[in-house]
């Protein structure tokens, strides 16, 4: 019965620090400070920081009301059901940096933000999807258009 217990292996630490890096993301996105986040989602702002950082210590719960506090969901899906072809057919579509300066919609959506700057793929599409009012598809670019439905792909979950 033990020797089962031995062989699962522990959570890695190196598995939360993109969790942390992605909520600290979205969280610049929105513009939120970091203590009215921690407000918002009811925990520290050393136990935010500490989420930020992806430290395994962090209760769960912590993780979920921060993620609750910015609008994201928690879900678990088992490991083995990642859909290999789907990972495959966009890793050549969503840029690991999306440049403002190529993609003049969204550059207009992120007024705030320099348009020299890079964004992750997660803060473009908050940007598009907070500003979907403004957004009029049929104007896009063609390249700017398979970049918008790539980025709908991996991360609309209606």
């Amino acid at each position: 019965m033990y020797e089962n217990l031995l062989a699962i292996p522990f959570l890695e630490p190196e598995l939360l620090k993109p969790l942390g890096e992605d909520i600290r993301a979205q969280r610049k996105a929105l513009k939120i400070s970091a203590t009215a986040l921690a407000e918002a989602a009811g925990i520290s702002r050393v136990t935010l920081y500490r989420i930020e950082q992806g430290e395994a210590s962090v209760a769960m719960g912590a993780y979920a009301q921060t993620l609750h506090a910015l609008g994201l969901k928690f879900t678990i899906a088992p490991a083995t059901t990642q859909n290999k072809q789907d990972i495959k057919n966009f890793a050549g579509w969503i840029p690991a940096r999306i440049e403002l300066a190529r993609y003049p919609a969204l550059a207009q959506l992120a007024w705030q933000v320099s348009s020299t700057a890079t964004l992750k793929p997660l803060e473009a599409w908050g940007i598009y999807t907070r500003n979907a009012k403004h957004l009029h598809m049929q104007t896009l670019q063609p390249h700017e258009l398979q970049l918008w439905q790539a980025l709908k792909a991996a991360f609309d979950d209606s």
